[in-house]
């Protein structure tokens, strides 16, 4: 199925899919905010009340928008200079598996596997950079 579908197509999708990876750890955020009993008045007071796993995810989802600007930046040289290469729809891809389980590990406290999954993660985007540049020689 994914072979049918054109690599600018997964490219832009794969920032569409970027975007709501951003969010995902938040959901667990918003967990832990039902816990404590969330105060509209000062949401971002209550961050030292939050347990460990929230105050991760509200981390991992800090981190997410970090990478994902870097990362669209990426996508879209691939795009606009025409990459049409099944390596860079490996490297979209493993960005976003990679991400998906940065903020997975992240929140279970599994420094190791997030660190490798950042790297896999900047991998993904330094191969969709390199990727435009060799496009426009």
């Amino acid at each position: 199925m994914l072979s049918q579908l054109s690599v600018s197509f997964i490219l832009l999708a794969s920032i569409v899919a970027a975007t709501v990876l951003v969010y995902l750890p938040f959901l667990v955020v918003a967990y832990g905010r039902q816990q404590v009993g969330y105060d509209t008045a000062a949401p971002r007071a209550m961050f030292d009340k939050l347990p460990d796993y929230a105050q991760r995810a509200t981390w991992a989802h800090q981190n997410g928008f970090e990478s994902f600007m870097m990362f669209a930046a990426a996508a879209l040289m691939a795009y606009v200079t025409g990459v049409n290469s099944s390596l860079a729809v490996v490297a979209a891809l493993a960005y976003l598996i990679a991400r998906l389980l940065f903020s997975v590990f992240y929140i279970l406290n599994v420094p190791l596997w997030r660190s490798l999954m950042f790297g896999i993660g900047s991998l993904g985007i330094g191969t969709l950079m390199v990727l435009s540049l060799l496009q426009t020689r």
